[in-house]
């Protein structure tokens, strides 16, 4: 039986603390629609997308509904399309991202992740076209999102792929120069890239996973802030623990979301992903729940202790109240989507140096920054291949989501509403890094990989 004190509780995070299921994402295998011609393979992929997800929109609006937990986002993640086209006719991908959109729009959904590449090691025939074709796929689509993973503890880095991609994410900027290089935000670069994370933009349906399979995403920095307001003084265990009790209560409503999704739906329950992905929405941020420790601000001295407290009870609290927390589950620090963040940067106290260091303990890496639009390719494979090697070294996942902004420089802001929020343009280092990403080849795997 629920205790009254605790329904209460929850329904004051939902209103006054933005609580909220920050995603329900279906996940799609389109494997079986493999077929040699890209004709027969767009009608394939769209058919079983949008009988798979064709109530996926109304469940979520209905659960909303019955039990007063805002939704905020249905999105879909599906097989990378890098290994479901690479038997097709098609020398040009982009067809596919734009079958994909089309789908997506048809079922409702925010996003569909999913033209993706896993080249850790090496490139095939459709991994190659489809990094060509990411420009093309995310300057000319509204849903679509794209991700490359260069790496892994296992295999090391593969720094051809990462050349490429500070290529690659120039290009998109240069398509989307009128807005901002908006396309940029639709682009994850990883490190041991999980494969049911249900967070955009770095969604895909890995191959391990089912036919079809809910995943949900929980976030409440509101949460975690409002309970760390009523710690004045106290030590860190206290601290810690307050975290713990706080992810606890977040994951548990996430589960009875993703199991009453699944029931509905009658798709299998995948994993609930507790990560405190903040706002714009003031009272919804990672960088107030390290203020609240007792930093004067975020980047100050002292703020990558405060996120590794953070990160590691948010996992322990999760995983207390779920055996299926999984995806990426801590702590996220996108600059343009949280508002701390945002103040932070304007104020100088944080740097893409200091996010740099954050994102050894945090649950992601490099994410929404916006950087001058003149930065060389080569700036942005470097600052790629630094992430990688905090992931491969540390074995865990890290990726960059970065965003050169034609026209713009330090001190400007990039524009992007809702959710993506505003990025303040960061200085980058102007030493060149040209000489080392020319070298190419592939990083080796550290020595701590060969557990077997």
């Amino acid at each position: 039986m629920f205790d009254v004190n605790d329904i209460l509780e929850t329904i004051n995070m939902i209103s006054q603390e933005n609580l909220d299921i920050r995603t329900i994402t279906m996940g799609i295998s389109l494997r079986d629609c493999a077929s040699g011609s890209a004709k027969e393979l767009c009608r394939k992929i769209y058919d079983k997308i949008s009988f798979c997800a064709k109530d996926l929109v109304k469940t979520g609006e209905d659960i909303e509904r019955d039990f007063g937990i805002p939704i905020i986002n249905k999105r879909i993640s599906v097989t990378p399309i890098s290994i479901v086209a690479e038997g097709s006719d098609s020398e040009n991908y982009a067809i596919f991202a734009k079958v994909l959109d089309d789908a997506a729009r048809n079922v409702g959904v925010n996003f569909i992740g999913g033209f993706s590449a896993l080249v850790h090691k090496g490139y095939t025939k459709g991994d190659k076209l489809l990094i060509k074709a990411i420009p093309e796929a995310l300057s000319t689509t509204e849903r679509v999102c794209s991700s490359v993973n260069v790496a892994t503890t296992k295999s090391g880095i593969n720094m051809d792929a990462v050349k490429e991609m500070g290529l690659i994410i120039k290009d998109c900027a240069e398509r989307t120069k009128d807005q901002d290089a908006v396309a940029c935000s639709k682009l994850v670069v990883f490190a041991n890239v999980p494969e049911d994370n249900p967070f955009m933009a770095g969604a895909f349906h890995g191959v391990g996973e089912p036919e079809c399979v809910i995943n949900v995403g929980v976030s409440g920095p509101g949460v975690v802030v409002k309970a760390l307001k009523h710690l004045n003084g106290a030590d860190f265990g206290t601290v810690a623990e307050t975290i713990k009790k706080t992810a606890f209560k977040i994951t548990r409503m996430g589960q009875l979301v993703a199991q009453e999704a699944s029931s509905r739906l009658k798709v299998p329950f995948g994993v609930v992903d507790l990560s405190l992905a903040p706002t714009p929405a003031v009272g919804d941020s990672v960088a107030h729940i390290l203020e609240a420790m007792g930093l004067e601000s975020c980047g100050a001295h002292g703020t990558t202790a405060a996120l590794a407290l953070l990160n590691d009870a948010v996992k322990k609290g999760g995983v207390m109240a779920s055996s299926y927390v999984g995806g990426l589950s801590g702590a996220f620090i996108p600059v343009s989507e949280d508002s701390g963040m945002i103040d932070a940067a304007i104020r100088g106290s944080l740097s893409i140096e200091k996010l740099e260091a954050m994102t050894c303990v945090c649950s992601v890496g490099l994410d929404m920054i916006a950087i001058p639009g003149d930065t060389p390719a080569s700036t942005i494979s470097a600052i790629i291949a630094d992430e990688a090697a905090i992931g491969v070294v540390n074995n865990k996942t890290t990726a960059v989501r970065i965003i050169p902004v034609p026209g713009k420089t330090v001190g400007d802001v990039a524009e992007y509403g809702g959710l993506f929020g505003k990025a303040p343009v960061m200085r980058v280092n102007p030493f060149s890094a040209e000489a080392f990403i020319n070298r190419g080849g592939r990083i080796p795997a550290p020595l701590h990989s060969l557990r077997n």
